[in-house]
């Protein structure tokens, strides 16, 4: 379940290649033309039990211009939870919390997580000394452990929201069935080996809504003790908004979803809405 937060924050994507600047931060960063501060996303989070599709909770998403440590910054939070059937299961009350530049390049995150009977936090600072990407993750176990780190990378390296951002403001216009986009996330212990697969267009109808969608699919794939993984298939919408409105999640223990239950203050028109 620890992984339903990743797919999740992850699955709320899509893409395009752009122009990199010169220096480290630029380069790590995209330009934004894909959201504005004030928008606001929520989701219906389903879970398949003994056949059964079943309602279990909800996430939401707020994007908003800011500032941090006296720069502007977006601010990007993702708070999940289940409801009183999910808690007969397995508890699940996360926040997620990210402030990247104006460019979209990632400066701090943090995760709070009560999953099960634990909670943790992870945190990460990044920094760009010479042309690189550092990071700094301290982690705080549910025994309250405190676990510092430190990382250098020459490649640019992303939190699962930051990622989430940027990934938006990518296009996939000029992409083809199978292309793939490589997708470097770090929590506070690890660097993840994963990448996103294009899979081409399909449209999508919201249950019990009369909105349906022209949109593009990707499969997010993980490669884990050699094998790769994938761990969520998600529909965007193929316009300049790419919001996604379904999240197929594929568990160790099971199968849920997720689907659009509202947005506003999108940046541009829903042009892939099929009337």
């Amino acid at each position: 379940m620890r992984r339903i937060v990743l797919l999740i924050s992850l699955s709320l994507i899509t893409f395009q290649l752009s122009m990199i600047t010169a220096t480290a931060q630029s380069k790590c960063g995209i330009e934004n033309i894909a959201f504005q501060s004030g928008e606001r996303l929520t989701y219906d989070l389903y879970f398949n039990w003994k056949f059964v599709w079943v309602k279990v909770g909800k996430a939401t998403m707020n994007t908003d211009l800011t500032t941090y440590q006296g720069q502007r910054a977006w601010k990007a939070s993702l708070v999940t939870g289940g409801n009183s059937k999910l808690d007969k299961f397995f508890t699940m009350r996360d926040t997620l919390l990210s402030y990247c530049n104006t460019e979209l390049a990632p400066i701090y995150f943090r995760k709070g997580a009560r999953e099960g009977k634990r909670y943790y936090v992870d945190e990460l600072w990044f920094t760009y000394p010479n042309n690189t990407c550092k990071l700094k993750m301290h982690h705080i176990s549910s025994h309250g452990q405190h676990m510092w780190k430190d990382a250098h990378y020459k490649d640019c390296i992303y939190d699962m929201m930051s990622i989430f951002l940027r990934a938006r403001n990518f296009n996939a216009g000029s992409m083809k069935k199978g292309d793939k986009i490589a997708m470097p996330i770090s929590d506070a212990s690890k660097l993840s080996h994963s990448w996103l697969t294009y899979r081409g267009k399909e449209n999508f109808k919201i249950d019990g809504t009369k909105e349906k969608f022209r949109c593009l699919v990707f499969s997010f794939i993980e490669r884990e003790n050699g094998e790769n993984h994938e761990l969520i298939r998600f529909y965007v919408t193929d316009d300049q908004n790419h919001i996604p409105v379904r999240l197929d999640m594929f568990l160790s223990f099971g199968s849920a979803k997720a689907y659009l239950n509202s947005y506003k203050g999108v940046r541009s028109p829903m042009t892939s809405k099929i009337k």
